[in-house]
């Protein structure tokens, strides 16, 4: 199903039968996705006058407890309130939901003991393109990505200048496959979050990061349309179901 729609100037086809989720889903499993020194979210039913509400054990409806925490268990968008002393709440900071994207595939650089994502090789994925988003997809690219413990790891992320680059090119939604834009231990640093967010200056109240997406190697580099969808949490982030969709130009 093609739909022809006016984005800015621009009149652009897109294939709405073809929904493509870059989200990891939340579990109540032990092997749920997980980062920041925390246990596995919990999904339990809810005890009340000593009965279990959950139609399994002869509740008439399920009624679960969801424990988790947005930015250590699934796919999660925040906002520059993540690391301001005032907390802008994503759901009053993202107030459209439609943007044009760019998939790019990347091979961290090693950099000492690190993996990291450089300027250069941003520069070289955008080159002129004219984007409202980056969806950054890191090698190796496996399904592991769902399960990993990431804790104590030292993960890839991005060096300050790739996230004053992404700025500078006016991107104002950064997707990536990874639990943080930053080193594990950087003794408060937060490089890329502070120059993406522009803390120095004017801040990009507008501006989002993801964190934790997965982007199936079925899904080519490219354009797309990205509908960003959060949950209505009033705090610094909330879990997010980005999915791509095909751009037909």
């Amino acid at each position: 199903m093609l739909t022809t729609i006016q984005y800015n100037s621009r009149k652009l086809q897109i294939d709405l039968s073809q929904p493509l989720d870059i989200s990891i889903p939340i579990t109540g499993k032990d092997s749920n996705v997980n980062a920041w020194y925390l246990g596995p979210p919990k999904i339990v039913p809810e005890t009340i006058d000593g009965e279990t509400i959950s139609v399994e054990q002869g509740a008439v409806v399920n009624f679960n407890t969801i424990t988790f925490n947005p930015h250590s268990h699934g796919t999660h968008t925040e906002t520059v309130g993540h690391i301001t002393e005032k907390v802008y709440s994503i759901n009053k900071c993202l107030t459209q939901f439609f943007f044009l994207a760019e998939v790019v595939t990347v091979a961290p650089e090693k950099l000492g003991d690190d993996y990291v994502i450089s300027r250069k090789q941003l520069q070289f994925a955008l080159g002129n393109k004219k984007r409202d988003a980056i969806v950054i997809r890191t090698m190796p690219n496996t399904r592991e990505k769902f399960s990993r413990q990431y804790s104590n790891t030292n993960p890839t992320y991005l060096l300050e200048d790739a996230a004053e680059y992404l700025k500078s090119k006016d991107v104002k939604h950064l997707l990536i496959d990874l639990p943080s834009v930053d080193k594990e231990q950087d003794e408060g640093e937060l490089l890329a979050h502070n120059a993406f967010w522009n803390t120095k200056g004017k801040l990009r109240l507008d501006a989002t990061i993801t964190e934790f997406i997965y982007v199936s190697n079925k899904i080519k580099d490219g354009i797309y349309m990205l509908n960003l969808q959060i949950a209505p949490f009033e705090n610094d982030a909330s879990p997010s179901k980005p999915i791509l969709y095909r751009v037909i130009e």
